[in-house]
């Protein structure tokens, strides 16, 4: 380039001279010659820059071609590697103009994986900070679409909690009517419990006295609410089998007692002849009495002594009408010289029954009742059972 400059100056020079020797006659402007000359040197200069730059980006983009190839080359060796391994992956080539650099970053499939992973929850906490942010700057100032949308999610939790108010509402009252029913069963256990003791309710049912120094605390959560009545409910449950448990112990104890023959059979009338050795009033010998007897008039109520099952009911030579009455554990009462009997074999007696009248049939020297206790079909004292009847009355009006 400076060579063919050089040559143009030659030939510029030439050209001058050629001029001059052609025309003698005009006179050589100096100035213009100059002026000429520095903007043909300049116009060479430009040129010189431009080629010069034109160079650079040649070299650049050579330059930049070899980089590609040899990434190129690099990038199907990998490939062909990943196409046998089966895996994938990208590569990014970052290039610099300014410095004619390039830089190659491979990502192989976990850490592209990784990378979309890290730049989706980027994405996405930019995007709730900003709408967390649009969001209470609206809601703050007012802006007429914000308001709208607060309004609609406050309506809608207040709608979800009224609803799960009513819910927690409706499980407390169906826990609460149940709560109820397992107290009046309890009491009413108890009241019978009381009466199967002897105890008066009014005094179970009265509450106890309660006081002391207040120390306030803080209210109860719904949870904390609902574990108390779990644990009220498991603990009336089991008071009331524990209840049941009594009730039936007592009651058996009653049935027994209610099975013991204690009741005197009739009712205000003379004691006549006694249990155990006696003058026979026909022969006159000594011959065992194995009952009491009750003088009475003729058709004077006679009571069963204790409930139980009628097991025997006849005219016996004997005691002329008869009635047997079995109240368990080989336990039987046996009524005499009955004038007229209302009960038949097989009646389940209640105590204090009306269950015959007394009379004079049989071997009988006048109306009244003859009247055995047996146990396990061995004669006993039926005066025993009877003053235990009255103890146990009198200790009851105590």
């Amino acid at each position: 380039m400076r060579l063919q400059g050089r040559k143009q100056l030659l030939d510029f020079g030439r050209h001058r001279v050629v001029v001059q020797q052609q025309a003698p006659h005009r006179p050589l402007d100096r100035a213009w010659v100059h002026t000429r000359a520095q903007r043909m040197w300049q116009q060479r200069f430009d040129g010189l820059q431009t080629l010069r730059r034109l160079r650079r980006q040649i070299t650049q983009a050579l330059e930049r071609l070899g980089i590609l190839g040899r990434l190129l080359q690099r990038d199907g060796a990998v490939a062909a590697d990943h196409g046998l391994n089966g895996e994938f992956g990208m590569q990014l080539i970052i290039t610099d103009a300014r410095l004619s650099r390039s830089r190659s970053i491979q990502l192989s499939g976990m850490r592209l994986a990784s990378v979309v992973v890290g730049l989706s929850l980027c994405l996405m906490l930019v995007s709730a900070g900003l709408y967390h942010w649009v969001f209470l700057k609206g809601a703050r100032e007012g802006w007429p679409v914000i308001s709208t949308l607060v309004r609609l999610v406050v309506r809608d939790e207040v709608a979800q909690r009224d609803r799960f108010m009513r819910e927690n509402i409706d499980v407390m009252a169906k826990r609460l009517g149940e709560m109820q029913a397992k107290i009046m069963q309890l009491e009413s256990l108890g009241e019978r419990v009381s009466g199967l003791a002897g105890i008066n309710a009014a005094d179970i049912r009265a509450k106890p006295g309660q006081g002391g120094v207040l120390i306030e605390g803080r209210s109860l959560s719904m949870d904390e609410l609902q574990n108390a009545l779990s644990d009220l409910d498991q603990l009336t449950q089991q008071r009331t089998d524990v209840m049941t448990v009594i009730e039936s112990r007592l009651f058996e104890q009653k049935i027994k007692k209610l099975m013991v023959p204690t009741e005197p059979p009739v009712k205000g009338a003379e004691m006549g002849s006694g249990f155990g050795w006696r003058i026979d009033p026909f022969t006159g010998h000594s011959a065992l009495h194995t009952g009491l007897d009750f003088a009475a008039d003729t058709g004077t109520a006679i009571y069963a002594a204790a409930g139980g099952v009628v097991v025997a009911q006849e005219v016996h030579p004997q005691y002329g009408n008869m009635l047997e009455i079995d109240h368990g554990n080989a336990l039987i009462t046996r009524y005499a010289h009955a004038s007229r009997v209302l009960v038949k074999k097989g009646d389940l007696i209640k105590r204090g029954q009306h269950i015959a009248d007394v009379g004079t049939t049989g071997r009988s020297t006048g109306p009244h009742l003859h009247f055995e206790v047996l146990v396990q079909g061995v004669p006993q004292d039926p005066q025993k059972f009877l003053n235990a009847g009255s103890q146990l009355a009198a200790a009851a009006k105590r």
